[in-house]
């Protein structure tokens, strides 16, 4: 099958990837991996959330609630809203792996560490997305702090693009976030993903994402969340979450997203410093994935 030609008007080739020139080149289709490379390549083309071309926000807790969980912090804050940093209340780490079995090399890893201190929240983070052939990496590095009822915290990324056979990318983009305890009962979200509206290369601008959530809970055994995310050439997208705690150290959790659509489901396990999350989703755009994170809580909790 051939993917594309080099051509000296190339404004009618759709989906060209930021920065680098069409070539002509040729897949073999019927090969099983390259059947899976060209999937992966196609998502890196033609889907972009939060300053990537893949989704970057991890932790299996909020994936099983559909990733509305923009108002709800916890270890992985820094790899979703980077505001909800201060609300940690022990140093920790915290470390994820998500898999699509139907696409090789389209899986994704993370890895978050966050300092806590009376003076606020820092943290850093690794993610890579793919494989040899098509990769992709964000270097973070974030601070939280609490005034009141409200958290605000920023976050820096160092993003890199590598292909094979197209070199590498790589610029800097801003993330803000802030989160709000209104009520023992309800709490609100909201950030901006590539707030300096940073370009991969010119006349490339990476996306700007504004999102905004809530979580409601109105018992000590239910949490429910929503969120809607907003990509100025892209619908919007709504989210919906649920988290049923059946004993204080079991939660299951489901979720739904419109737009695309896609379902959700997990389970997680608290154990004195230790969390344990499992998630799938289904969609009938990128079929299955499975995710499971954890983290540990180093130690005291800090003093208000």
């Amino acid at each position: 099958i051939t993917i594309c030609e080099k051509k000296e008007n190339q404004e009618n080739i759709p989906h060209k990837h930021p920065g680098w020139p069409l070539q002509s080149c040729k897949l073999n289709i019927k090969s099983p991996a390259m059947h899976g490379y060209m999937f992966a390549f196609l998502i890196c083309c033609v889907t972009f959330s939060h300053a990537q071309s893949v989704i970057t926000r991890m932790g299996a807790r909020g994936a099983a609630m559909g990733y509305a969980n923009f108002a709800v912090p916890d270890e992985s804050a820094l790899l979703n809203n980077v505001g909800g940093l201060s609300r940690v209340k022990r140093t920790s780490v915290f470390f994820a792996c998500e898999a699509a079995p139907e696409l090789p090399g389209a899986n994704r890893k993370a890895a978050a560490a966050t300092w806590v201190s009376n003076l606020g929240a820092v943290g850093v983070s690794l993610f890579r997305f793919g494989d040899n052939r098509y990769n992709e990496q964000i270097l973070s590095a974030g601070f939280s702090n609490s005034l009141g009822i409200a958290s605000l915290g920023a976050k820096v990324n160092y993003i890199q693009y590598q292909a094979e056979g197209f070199g590498t990318k790589n610029t800097i983009t801003i993330d803000v976030g802030g989160l709000a305890e209104i009520t023992p009962l309800l709490s609100v979200g909201a950030g901006i993903f590539n707030l300096t509206q940073s370009t991969i290369a010119e006349g490339e601008q990476l996306p700007v994402i504004m999102v905004a959530g809530l979580g409601f809970k109105p018992d000590t055994r239910f949490l429910l969340t929503t969120e809607i995310e907003k990509q100025l050439r892209f619908p919007t997208i709504w989210k919906m979450g649920l988290e049923y705690s059946a004993h204080k150290k079991i939660f299951f959790r489901t979720g739904f997203n419109l737009s695309p659509m896609a379902v959700f489901a997990g389970l997680g396990i608290r154990v004195k410093r230790i969390a344990m999350d499992y998630s799938i989703r289904y969609s009938r755009v990128l079929g299955i994935a499975v995710q499971g994170s954890a983290s540990y809580q180093l130690g005291e909790i800090r003093k208000k």
